[in-house]
Parts: C-alpha cells; structure tokens; sequence
C-alpha cells in the first residue's frame, strides 16, 4: 500500500486581528473561507485563500511560532509586485528580486512570505 501525502495547511500566528485582515484581505487580496472562536472572549482561528494559496492564521499562543517564513509560488512575481507596489498601503512597499525572481513582505506578526516564480515559468 502507498500512502500519498497532500498539500499541507500553514498555520501563522496573528496578533492583532484588525492589522492582519487589512495587510492579508485588503492589501494582498486574500479572502477569508471561515473564522472560529469558542467564544467572543477567545483567540481567533481563521481560514484565508488566494486561489490555491491556503494560509490558517491564529491567535491561539501554542498554535505555532511566530515569525515564521512561508515560500509560495506565483506564476509571475513581477506582476504580483506591480500590484502591490499601486497599493496605497501604508505600512509597506515591496521590493523585488529580479534576481531570485521574488517578493519578499513581512507581515504585522513578523512572519516572513516568499513569494517566488518558479524556475522555467516565464
């Protein structure tokens, strides 16, 4: 028997909900699938997506460590980067690595997302 693994689920902590809704929502254009607390007065455990791109952030303290660092892949980091650099975000302008072929943003928890083209797709 083969057993086949899948696509894993990351999981970044998140501190303050309000910051990272604006930077993953408004400004990287994610959408949220689902949001949980066990009560109003608990921390927040959600669900966001970008196309195939699936990120679980929480505020639960043993969840995961912060500032973490996620690679993603995009099938053009140059336009990604265009995008936002026309964003009228205020509490970052991305670089780009023409190099590495890459957009390095660090979000309001100080994790770290890589988004990167992968070689051969041009």
């Amino acid at each position: 028997m083969t057993i086949e693994f899948s696509q894993p689920t990351s999981i970044l902590r998140m501190f303050d909900v309000e910051k990272t809704r604006e930077f993953y929502v408004g400004y990287l254009g994610f959408e949220v699938k689902w949001e949980h607390r066990f009560t109003e007065s608990l921390p927040l455990y959600l669900e966001i997506a970008h196309g195939k791109c699936v990120i679980h952030l929480s505020e639960h303290h043993g969840d995961c460590t912060p500032i973490s660092a996620l690679r993603i892949p995009v099938s053009d980091a140059a336009a990604l980067h265009a995008e936002l650099s026309g964003k009228a975000y205020r509490y970052m302008k991305p670089g780009f690595d023409p190099a590495e072929n890459e957009v390095c943003l660090t979000d309001p928890a100080g994790n770290r997302l890589i988004f990167f083209q992968p070689d051969g797709q041009d």
